[in-house]
């Protein structure tokens, strides 16, 4: 059995959809971090190889830290990076709103659908999975935590995106033998 413990990384205070542009984390609330780091098992640590989830790993201090793996970034928005949903959608209203309504195949310009988010996640985790380790901390992206969810639970990508994923929350998920158990989703220690 595998355990993976999917952290989010620390806030960037944006208002816009941030996908592969690497800003910063907020990581100043260290009482926040300790309980996450407290909370966390003593673990193999990756993450996606942007800073705002690099740098919460590290903050983790972890033991033993795997490389970044850029197969775990968030989902690329295209030409809709670091812009508000309001602002897209004055311009492309159908196809913003097909692209969150309905996710799936429809993709910003220049950017991935949810199927190729999801494709490029899964293969990222399975490659993972296929490894020793019993437990796992992944710290990442909102669109990457759901995917997983999603193929946890069996769902569609409307349905996953209905659970709220918070900054420094931890999503619990148990792999044993090909099957996906959910212990706990967007929870703050």
């Amino acid at each position: 059995m595998t355990r993976l413990w999917m952290v989010r990384h620390g806030p960037t205070h944006a208002k816009t959809m941030v996908g592969w542009s690497d800003l910063p984390a907020d990581l100043s609330d260290t009482a926040a971090i300790a309980r996450l780091r407290d909370y966390l098992p003593d673990a193999p640590t990756i993450s996606s190889d942007l800073i705002r989830a690099s740098a919460t790993a590290d903050a983790l201090q972890p033991r033993f830290r795997m490389p970044h793996d850029p197969n775990l970034r968030e989902i690329n928005f295209g030409a809709w990076e670091l812009r508000s949903f309001k602002e897209v959608e004055a311009e492309d209203p159908h196809t913003i709103r097909a692209y969150w309504e309905r996710p799936g195949t429809i993709a910003p310009p220049a950017g991935e659908s949810w199927n190729m988010v999801r494709n490029r996640v899964d293969g990222a985790i399975d490659q993972l999975l296929s490894g020793p380790h019993e437990n796992l901390i992944v710290v990442v992206h909102f669109g990457v935590i759901l995917t997983q969810i999603q193929r946890a639970l069996g769902i569609d990508a409307y349905a996953a995106f209905s659970h709220k994923i918070d900054n420094l929350s931890v999503t619990d998920l148990h792999i044993k033998a090909g099957h996906w158990k959910v212990d706990k989703i967007n929870h703050i220690p």
